[in-house]
């Protein structure tokens, strides 16, 4: 018993106490006058780390050995589709549905949802062919670094795991609120006021606290635990939606529908479109669990496409639902379903309505929890975060570290954060780095170096500049114009088509996919390149501020911290490969001289 009780605690310090060793083990940070140096030769590192690119076998082997075990490999396909389903269909599908329909689209937002959703199925593509080829915990992070560089990679991660904050602390915090419902509460008596604090930030939220608690120690303890508990609250959710679908047909009228189908044209369709947009984000999370999974060709294409279809579906048949139920001009636009169902005399339904939201954002929560600890992780392994948190747990095979650090952030702004201000705080980060992972896949394709010739490299910037060009050219005509004018896509949009043909035609694919492709490339990454810059025209300049105040701030810490330990890392990195090679030479001299002997 004393021995047993001896190895637990000897195995709990060694897990969970650290020194500064464990998070700045770098030669730059060993003492003051090495950091010191370190300041003084930043333009010198900035330069090579700045354009430095990684390659897969790095990102697949010596990478994900500093985490020191491996993930367990237990999730499939299933497991990988439900997850899809879980992080992208949450609560904000029974609000943005009425919004929509009764301010731009009317009855057509179940166009606009189609549109979005093919839309946003062109970025699970691209998504797809990198997780399956590169089938690592950092997802997109890892992704960028092989093609665009270590820079650039750093600083969408930084955004991403931002936006990852946010999303899991606006969601924790509505949890709260649809419980309230569901017990027929106001949301402010399950919360804390304390009148001292300032407006916004004085009623405190513990209930938003113990649910990201819950979720995250479930995330740590198994992952495919916590894919069975996801699977069947998904499948729960989705029963519910259905449930909700059947009772409102019950009470269809089909000249709601039909009598004025695009009250406000196609403009307002396309309109409508850029925001249902952000309904489908969340897939993006669930390329992060591509390292534990078992089979990553065949399972996560199925995975990822499998859920983004099953979403579009459901997402056009609760549209159709709710503009059958209710002519647009008279949806609510703060409860449409709930308002919907007593409009015609189903109150009961408000609270089927709850309970699918309240589903649907714990296997939000959890999804979320799950990404955004495995983008710190794979951060951490490169050495641009502290490489603590890079660990993973033997006995778990979960990244225990990023995991805690990331709840305890979701939870001191929920915490204290009003959803007023969280919901104001959306970043333009996701469509930032849908739209360079789509670039970064042209790349891959494309360009190779050391076999890609001078004059083909050439051309491949041409065209990705003229793509990226028109694209922002679109987006600027949208926003300028209010969507209200056509006459300049005449321009932009043939420059975008003639540029990705000319990609077609003239440069020659130095790369194919080894396990599997996106379909139609360049058209296909092309196309998501131009959808997604197209939806950054649609948000407003205080995101764009937001999102230049926090790169800066991650541009800050690089400078100081991040590019130090991250050129140690890359020069440790090449001195081990240097001494393996070193090593294998000898041995094998060694062997020819036995034989000889």
């Amino acid at each position: 018993m004393v021995i047993g009780g001896e190895r637990r605690r000897s195995s709990w310090k060694r897990e969970w106490c650290c020194s500064k060793n464990d998070f700045f083990p770098e030669e730059s940070f060993e003492s003051w006058g090495s950091y010191l140096k370190a300041l003084r030769e930043t333009k010198t590192r900035l330069r090579d780390r700045v354009l430095a690119r990684s390659h897969d076998d790095r990102e697949l082997n010596e990478v994900r050995e500093s985490s020191k075990n491996e993930m367990k490999k237990s999730l499939s396909w299933w497991d990988l589709m439900w997850f899809g389903v879980g992080a992208i269909v949450g609560a904000g599908i029974f609000v943005l549905t009425g919004l929509e329909a009764r301010n731009d689209a009317g009855p057509a937002v179940v166009l606009s949802f189609f549109i979005s959703g093919v839309s946003a199925l062109l970025s699970v593509f691209c998504y797809t062919e990198f997780a399956v080829e590169i089938p690592v915990a950092g997802s997109s992070f890892a992704y960028l670094r092989v093609e665009l560089g270590d820079f650039i990679a750093f600083i969408a991660a930084g955004n991403i795991l931002f936006e990852y904050v946010v999303a899991g602390a606006s969601v924790s915090r509505s949890w709260t609120s649809y419980l309230a419902t569901l017990c027929n509460q106001n949301p402010s008596n399950f919360r804390v006021h304390v009148p001292k604090l300032a407006q916004n930030y004085n009623y405190l939220d513990p209930l938003a606290v113990l649910i990201s608690v819950l979720v995250a120690l479930a995330a740590c303890y198994s992952t495919k635990a916590s894919s069975i508990f996801n699977s069947i609250a998904t499948i729960i959710h989705i029963v519910v939606l259905l449930l909700i679908v059947i009772a409102g047909l019950t009470k269809a009228n089909l000249s709601n529908f039909t009598s004025n189908f695009a009250p406000y044209g196609p403009s307002g369709i396309f309109t409508a479109s850029a925001v249902l947009f952000f309904a489908y984000v969340g897939f993006d999370g669930v390329a992060t669990m591509a390292e534990e999974t078992k089979n990553p060709r065949r399972d996560i294409p199925i995975g990822l496409v499998g859920s983004m279809v099953i979403t579009i579906f459901l997402y056009c048949l609760l549209a159709i639902t709710l503009c059958l139920m209710q002519a647009y001009n008279t949806i609510d636009v703060d409860a449409p379903f709930s308002m919907a169902f007593q409009a015609v005399g189903m109150n009961w339904a408000k609270y089927l309505v709850s309970l699918g939201a309240l589903k649907a954002m714990t296997a939000v929560l959890l999804a979320n929890i799950i990404g955004q600890a495995r983008y710190f992780t794979h951060i951490g392994r490169t050495h641009m975060a502290p490489p603590w948190f890079a660990i993973i747990r033997e006995r778990t095979g979960t990244p225990v570290n990023a995991t805690v650090f990331m709840t305890l952030a979701n939870c001191l702004v929920g915490f204290f954060t009003d959803l007023g201000v969280l919901s104001n705080l959306l970043s333009i980060s996701t469509l930032f780095i849908f739209s360079l992972v789509a670039l970064a896949l042209l790349v891959r394709r494309y360009y190779v170096t050391g076999e890609t010739t001078s004059a083909a490299r050439n051309k491949l910037i041409g065209f990705l500049c003229l793509i990226i060009g028109s694209s922002v050219a679109n987006a600027v005509y949208w926003a300028a114009s209010g969507g209200k004018s056509w006459i300049g896509y005449t321009v932009t949009v043939p420059i975008w088509f003639l540029s990705t043909l000319g990609l077609k035609l003239m440069v020659e694919e130095a790369r194919k996919p080894k396990l599997w492709g996106a379909p139609l490339v360049p058209w296909l990454p092309s196309a998501s390149i131009a959808v997604n810059i197209f939806l950054l025209g649609s948000l407003d300049g205080a995101s764009f501020a937001r999102f230049g105040i926090w790169t800066a701030v991650l541009l800050v810490y690089y400078l100081l911290v991040g590019l130090h330990s991250s050129y140690d890392a890359s020069k440790q990195f090449r001195k081990q490969n240097v001494d393996n090679m070193e090593a294998g030479a000898n041995a094998g001299a060694l062997d020819g001289s036995s034989s000889t002997g």
